[in-house]
């Protein structure tokens, strides 16, 4: 079966979807990438990208929200309490594992 340009022309909704969705996609790798980079030049990139990265991400949120393609529903005040604590939890981690890591040698 042979396919036409317009049997793969994506429409404007699918085609700002897609760019979100690959945007979403680099934010997590970027992510990923920044955890368990190794070394401060590399991880200073990757939170440059990242940051890069977040803002393309969000001028596609808002441009599909706009456009009334995306409609992102009010959170509820337990889902964020959720949210809330769920970042506490990460931040003492975190703050845990800089203190352990700095009693530990070398960066």
């Amino acid at each position: 079966m042979k396919l036409t340009k317009s049997d793969t022309t994506l429409n404007e909704k699918d085609a700002l979807q897609d760019m979100l969705d690959s945007e979403k996609a680099l934010m997590s790798l970027y992510t990923t990438a920044l955890y368990e980079g190794n070394g401060k030049n590399m991880r200073k990139s990757f939170a440059d990208n990242l940051s890069g990265v977040e803002k393309d991400q969000y001028t596609l949120y808002q441009q599909m929200t706009a456009r009334g393609y995306y409609e992102a529903p009010p959170a509820k005040k337990d889902m964020i309490d959720q949210a809330n604590d769920q970042f506490k939890k990460i931040m003492t981690s975190l703050k845990k594992m800089k203190a352990a890591g700095s009693q530990g040698g070398s960066d």
